[in-house]
């Protein structure tokens, strides 16, 4: 059973870092939403994301998990899972 008070904060936190970090509008932010469209990153900015990924939650995201995420949803479940995996 997913731990949704676990992805709402995993989402807030997303959004928080990606409007301040990348100045990505919070609104297009969406589970459906496709990722690499919304967030728009050269491979520079890509770098930087899976820093602040490292700074927010505690683990590192690897290039190739990246290239199998399409949408947001994808991305909050590999947090979420990692998180997880942690406590």
């Amino acid at each position: 059973m997913a731990n949704t008070a676990l992805r709402q904060e995993i989402i807030e936190k997303t959004k928080k870092f990606l409007s301040e970090e990348f100045e990505v509008d919070p609104a297009t932010i969406t589970p459906e939403a496709p990722l690499k469209e919304t967030l728009a990153l050269d491979s520079l900015d890509y770098v930087d994301l899976v820093v602040v990924i490292e700074e927010n939650f505690g683990f590192k995201v690897k290039g190739e998990e990246f290239l199998k995420m399409t949408t947001f949803n994808d991305f909050f479940d590999h947090i979420e899972a990692n998180v997880a995996e942690q406590a």
